[in-house]
C-alpha cells in the first residue's frame, strides 16, 4: 500500500514557494530522506526544470517507487540508496541538496555525518533544510515543545535540534547561511549556500 504522510500534504505548498525562487537556477537536486515519496513527486511536478533525485533507506525504497509508478516523470529519479553514516554517498556533481522533517528524527551523530556526507554531493551550490528548530536554547512555541516531549517519548535520540548547533556544523564545512524562512506549524526553511 502507498504510504501518505499528512505532514507532507500540509507543508508542500509552502515549501515550493520557496523552492521556487530559491532553486530557480538549480539543475540537479538530491533530496536526502525521500521518506514517503510525496515531496519528491509533487516538486519534480511543479519545478520541472530540475532533475529531482531521491534516496532514503532500503526501507523506505518500495513506498517511494510506488509514488513514483503513479506519478511518473522524465525529472524524477528512483531512489538510491543512502545512509548518512556512509562516506561515499550515490551521487555527485548535485548544484543543490533537500531535505525534510529529518534532522530531529535523526540522532545527533547522523546529522553530523550529513554535513560531512553532504561536501562530497555539493562542492558549490545550495543546502535546503526543512522542519523545526530551537532558538537560543528554546522552543518556538508550545506546540514545538510539546512535539519534542512526543519526539523523545517514541526514541530517545530524537529531538527538535538548536539552529546555531546546526549553524555550526555548516559552517564547519563551508556553508554560509543565506535565508532563515519561518512556515506554517512553527517550522522553518533553512537555505544554506557553499561556494
Amino acid at each position: 500500500m502507498k504510504p501518505f504522510s499528512q505532514a507532507c500534504a500540509n507543508n508542500q505548498d509552502p515549501i515550493l514557494q520557496v523552492l521556487q525562487r530559491v532553486f530557480a537556477d538549480r539543475r540537479n537536486v538530491l533530496e536526502v530522506g525521500s521518506g514517503t515519496g510525496q515531496h519528491a513527486v509533487y516538486f519534480a511536478h511543479n519545478l520541472p526544470h530540475l532533475q529531482w533525485y531521491t534516496s532514503d533507506l532500503p526501507a523506505n525504497h518500495p513506498g517511494i517507487n510506488l509514488w513514483i509508478d503513479e506519478h511518473p516523470r522524465e525529472n524524477l529519479h528512483r531512489p538510491r540508496l543512502l545512509d548518512v553514516f556512509d562516506p561515499h554517498w550515490p551521487l555527485s556533481g548535485m548544484d543543490a541538496v533537500f531535505t525534510a522533517n529529518t534532522f530531529h528524527i535523526m540522532p545527533w551523530e547522523a546529522v553530523t555525518a550529513f554535513f560531512t556526507g553532504v561536501v562530497g554531493v555539493l562542492e558549490t551550490g545550495l543546502l535546503a533544510v526543512y522542519g523545526p528548530f530551537n532558538y537560543e536554547g528554546d522552543y518556538t512555541s508550545e506546540s514545538n515543545a510539546r512535539f519534542d516531549t512526543w519526539l523523545k517519548a517514541q526514541a530517545q535520540h530524537q529531538a527538535i535540534r538548536d539552529f546555531e548547533k546546526v549553524d555550526a556544523l555548516a559552517r564547519s564545512v563551508d556553508f554560509t547561511l543565506v535565508e532563515d524562512n519561518p512556515m506554517p506549524a512553527n517550522n522553518r526553511l533553512l537555505v544554506w549556500r557553499r561556494g
